[in-house]
């Protein structure tokens, strides 16, 4: 008598892996593709219409029904941008403002995030918890002190002064110590030291390669945060050595508003932020991605 055997039952891989997997097989329905072409489409439509505005002329604002094809002007109002301010520097400002603070929060936060995730010294968890706790400070309640450092020093009216007071934020301190805590195991550390490695090559050599993707994501939203800022630069800053955000203001604060170089300068002011997210567009994603998966 042959004996009948079940057919084995198929072992689903355990891990991030195998879970990785299990979500890329489910298949979106047309509601899912309909939601994101929605969410899409209404992200989109104001910056597209603001490249739309910026290429017709100045009665295209008020139009009815609106304009919505762009026009052939653009050259031109970008042309009046530049000599109804000096939108020139700044681009150069905002972008030298913007691209330190971003390098040097990327660098600190993933220095102190490694320390506070992997070494252990004493003091560690009363001091991440000083950290965390700045986040509740009003940011208003600190302007005045922080201006009378800035004069002492001599830079009111310079972008050192915007750039001094945000080399380091205990977002990115917090951030970082959060993915290393969970990206790197603690035995791959341990064999790094048994190999005779001190804590800054383990930083250098395992830890910062791992944090790629997490340095990207704080890398983005540090760029942005730093590029649309306008309280403080408004602040400590003067009309002739602007900021993007200030030259914005100083062609808003007419007695009466030209809407069509306001849009214009407002959609050259849009590329930088573009071309940072087409270049590490990738790394970001997969940053996010590595968070979803791995929680």
């Amino acid at each position: 008598m042959t004996a009948v055997l079940d057919p084995p039952t198929p072992v689903r891989p355990a891990g991030p892996q195998g879970r990785a997997r299990r979500l890329a097989r489910r298949v979106a329905g047309p509601w899912t593709y309909a939601a994101l072409i929605a969410v899409l489409a209404g992200s989109a439509f104001p910056v597209y219409w603001s490249f739309v505005v910026s290429s017709q002329t100045p009665d295209a604002i008020g139009s009815v029904p609106p304009v919505l094809v762009p026009g052939g002007h653009l050259f031109e109002n970008i042309a009046r941008v530049f000599d109804t301010t000096d939108f020139a520097l700044a681009l150069t400002n905002s972008i030298v403002v913007a691209g330190t603070i971003t390098v040097s929060v990327v660098l600190f936060s993933t220095l102190a995030g490694f320390a506070f995730a992997k070494l252990r010294f004493r003091g560690r968890n009363v001091l991440l918890l000083l950290i965390i706790a700045t986040q509740a400070i009003p940011t208003e309640l600190g302007v005045i002190p922080l201006y009378m450092m800035m004069s002492e020093f001599g830079w009111a009216g310079e972008i050192h002064a915007v750039i001094v007071p945000g080399l380091v934020t205990a977002f990115g301190v917090f951030f970082m110590r959060q993915y290393f805590e969970r990206a790197i195991p603690d035995e791959l550390l341990e064999a790094g030291r048994m190999d005779g490695c001190n804590s800054l090559r383990l930083f250098w050599h395992i830890a910062l390669p791992a944090a790629r993707p997490a340095a990207a994501v704080l890398g983005l939203f540090t760029f942005m945060q730093a590029w649309n800022d306008f309280f403080w630069p408004l602040v400590v800053l003067v009309p002739e050595n602007p900021t993007v955000q200030i030259a914005l203001n100083t062609l808003a604060s007419g007695y009466t508003t030209d809407y069509n170089l306001v849009l214009t300068a407002a959609t050259i002011a849009t590329v930088p932020v573009l071309a940072v997210f087409l270049l590490f567009g990738r790394q970001i994603v997969g940053g996010i991605m590595s968070g979803a998966i791995k929680g």
